[in-house]
């Protein structure tokens, strides 16, 4: 109750005692009205009806407004704690009793100390520099990757970024040349002119590579053939070097020739 619905109801007793106001009714679930003191509950039914017996008694100046000014909600007071039943008061005990039974027979017999690892395997170094020992890579294949994949990665990650500049200096250059054209038009302007240029660039590397390809099969398909043309034979003396045998005679002065089939 605020100080206003105290005062409110003090007005409106007196006027009921003079018989120019009736009391609201009060049910029984209601907090009571007999005694009013701030700070006491009242429901919203209640503080509607003294407003109203108020109107009605011609005490005018007793609003709804003045009547709720300096309110709080209510919270009732959590009710009593149930007092617990016997058999749970039994059960609390035993457990009580064999909480304390196995704490006396861990003091009374207590754990072996827990061993280490070292304890527990005295050879346990031994053994994991001998599975070291074992495991390790034997091939060289197995040891990483070499200067020739790290060498691919880099040209692969160079010719991405390479397609990445190129298409976004075309699309800069094609958004500043077009700034007298409206923004939709603009856009349409750069976004093709990129997907052109990735195009392009898409192709022109295509058609290195298919190239690259091409004469590699190329070089494959020709089958390098070894023949000697002449054979010489040094004197033990110093004398001049007496041709022994050879192929026909070609006239070539060299002592190897490649021949391409």
């Amino acid at each position: 109750m605020t100080p206003s619905i105290v005062e409110g109801l003090q007005t409106l007793k007196r006027h009921a005692n003079q018989g120019l106001a009736v009391m609201p009714a009060q049910d029984d679930h209601e907090p009571s009205l007999k005694d009013p003191t701030v700070g006491n509950p009242i429901s919203h039914l209640q503080v509607v009806d003294l407003w109203s017996a108020l109107k009605v008694a011609g005490a005018g100046r007793w609003s709804l407004e003045v009547l709720l000014k300096g309110s709080k909600v209510y919270v009732p007071p959590p009710p009593p704690k149930a007092e617990p039943s016997d058999e749970y008061k039994a059960l609390m005990a035993r457990l009580r009793r064999e909480q304390e039974q196995r704490e006396y027979e861990c003091m009374t017999n207590p754990l072996p100390p827990t061993e280490t690892f070292a304890q527990r395997f005295p050879n346990g170094a031994n053994m994991a520099q001998a599975f070291a020992a074992v495991n390790r890579p034997s091939r060289e294949v197995d040891m990483g990757d070499d200067d020739v994949t790290y060498g691919d990665v880099h040209r692969q990650l160079m010719l991405i970024l390479n397609f990445v500049a190129s298409i976004l200096g075309v699309a800069a250059t094609l958004w500043i040349l077009a700034r007298w054209w409206s923004t939709p038009a603009r856009l349409f302007l750069t976004m093709g002119g990129s997907a052109l240029v990735g195009i392009a660039e898409v192709a022109v590397y295509s058609g290195y590579v298919w190239h690259l390809g091409m004469a590699k099969k190329k070089d494959q398909t020709l089958k390098e053939v070894k023949q000697i043309v002449q054979s010489w034979t040094l004197a033990p003396d110093g004398d001049e070097a007496v041709a022994v045998g050879g192929g026909a005679g070609t006239g070539d002065t060299t002592l190897r020739r490649r021949l391409n089939e």
